[in-house]
C-alpha cells in the first residue's frame, strides 16, 4: 500500500445486500480507489449502529430508516448520519410458520402470491383460525424497511399492532430458528434468510417485499455525518468503489462467482444454493438491482417516505422540518460527484424515484400530510 492509501473499517450483516461492500473488497474495486477496506461481520443491526456511533466502524451496511432515525435524534443513539449511496433494492420476503401456512392452505392459498392476495388470505386466517390471540410477526429492527413494509401490508389486511398483531425484533440470521421454535408466526426479512427458512423446513414464503413495493429501497451505506465532513475524499472514493462493485454484481454472468464469494465463512457463511434464489430473482419473481435501474441512488423521496411511515405509526411528529431533516440524510449530490468519473450512462444519475406501493397510492414527498390523510 502506498502513502495515499486510506484504511476504512466497515461493518455488515450477513445478507445479500452486503454484496457491494464484499465485492468491493474481494474484486479489487476498493484497492483501485486507494482504499484498504476492512470488513467486520455483525449479527444485529443495533450492534452495527452502536459501533458506527462510537467509532469502531467508519461506515456500515445500514438499514436506511436507522440512518434517518439517527438524524431525527430518535433514541437510543441520536447521532446524525448520512447515506451517500444505496445498496440496492428488493430481496425482502414475508415468510410464515408451517402452522400458519397450513391455515392459509385451508383458505385456498397454495403458494407464494402477490401482496394484496396474501393480505386478504391473512385477514381470513386471523378471523377464522386465530381469533383469540394476536399474531406474532418479527422484523429485523424498529427502524427498518422491513418493519414499515410489514405494518403497511398488515394494515391492508385490516390488522394492526397492539390488537391484532404483536411485533418482535429478531436479527436476520435467527429468523428461521424463531419460526421453528414457535416464537413467531411470521417475519419480514432479507435474503438469504427466507430461502434458509424454507430449506430448513421451518416456513413458507407468503409474499415478497418486491410485491409490496417493486424495487423498494432498504439498505444504505451509513456513516456519522461528522466523520463524512472530516473525510470527504475517503467518502467519495468509497462510494465510487461500491458503485463499481454494484455494477459488477448486477451482471448475470457473475452470479455464480458472486454467490461463491458471499458464501465464504467470513461473509454469509452458507451454501451457494441458498444465495442464488435471491441473486437470480427466483425468490422475489424479479431480479432486483444493486446499481441497475437506479438502485444505488440515495433518493430524497425514499428518505421522505420512510419519515412518513415514522409519522404514520406515531414515532415522530409530522413537520416540514422533520421531512427536510430526514431527506438531508440521503446525499445524492455526493453520490453523483463520486461516480461521475466512472458512470457511463444517464441511468446512473437518473433523479426520479418510484414511490408507489401495491395499494396504488402515489407518494408525493412535497405533500406528506396529504399522503398520510389518505389512509
Amino acid at each position: 500500500m502506498n502513502q495515499d492509501t486510506a484504511h476504512i473499517t466497515a461493518g455488515f450483516i450477513p445478507l445479500l445486500d452486503a454484496a457491494p461492500l464484499i465485492v468491493a473488497r474481494e474484486k479489487g474495486f476498493a484497492v483501485r480507489e486507494g482504499i484498504e477496506l476492512d470488513l467486520v461481520r455483525e449479527t444485529s443491526w443495533a450492534s452495527i449502529r452502536d459501533r458506527v456511533v462510537i467509532g469502531h466502524f467508519d461506515a456500515a451496511h445500514m438499514l436506511a430508516p436507522m440512518a434517518i432515525a439517527g438524524t431525527l435524534a430518535l433514541p437510543p443513539m441520536p447521532i446524525p448520519f448520512i447515506a451517500p449511496i444505496a445498496l440496492g433494492t428488493g430481496r425482502n420476503g414475508i415468510t410464515v410458520s408451517n402452522s400458519l401456512w397450513e391455515m392459509h392452505a385451508e383458505e385456498g392459498l397454495t403458494g407464494p402470491t402477490d401482496a394484496a392476495a396474501a393480505a386478504r388470505s391473512l385477514a381470513a386466517v386471523k378471523k377464522l383460525h386465530v381469533p383469540n390471540r394476536p399474531l406474532v410477526f418479527a422484523a429485523v429492527h424498529t427502524y427498518s424497511a422491513h418493519a414499515y413494509l410489514l405494518r403497511y401490508w398488515l394494515a391492508e389486511a385490516g390488522l394492526y399492532e397492539g390488537t391484532d398483531v404483536r411485533f418482535e425484533f429478531v436479527p436476520p440470521p435467527f429468523m428461521s430458528d424463531a419460526l421453528a421454535s414457535g416464537a413467531i408466526d411470521g417475519c419480514c426479512v432479507g435474503e438469504p434468510w427466507n430461502t434458509a427458512a424454507v430449506a430448513d423446513g421451518h416456513g413458507h414464503v407468503l409474499t415478497t417485499g418486491d410485491s409490496i413495493w417493486a424495487g423498494g429501497p432498504d439498505k444504505v451505506l451509513g456513516m456519522r455525518a461528522d466523520w463524512a465532513t472530516d473525510n470527504p475524499d475517503r467518502v467519495k472514493r468509497l462510494v465510487r468503489a461500491l458503485y463499481a462493485a454494484s455494477i459488477w454484481a448486477d451482471e448475470p454472468a457473475h452470479t455464480d462467482e458472486l454467490a461463491a464469494i458471499l458464501a465464504e465463512p467470513a461473509y454469509l457463511d452458507t451454501t451457494t444454493d441458498r444465495l442464488k434464489p435471491g441473486l437470480s430473482g427466483e425468490m422475489s419473481g424479479t431480479r432486483s438491482g444493486f446499481a441497475g435501474y437506479a438502485a444505488s441512488i440515495p433518493h430524497h423521496a425514499h428518505a421522505a417516505w420512510f419519515a412518513a411511515q415514522m409519522a404514520r405509526w406515531g414515532e415522530v411528529d409530522l413537520s416540514s422540518d422533520m421531512i427536510d431533516a430526514a431527506s438531508s440524510t440521503y446525499k445524492p449530490d455526493i453520490y453523483a460527484e463520486a461516480i461521475a468519473p466512472i458512470a457511463d450512462d444517464s441511468l446512473a444519475l437518473e433523479p426520479s424515484a418510484q414511490c408507489r406501493l401495491f395499494d396504488g397510492r402515489d407518494f408525493d414527498s412535497s405533500d406528506v400530510e396529504g399522503y398520510l390523510s389518505s389512509f
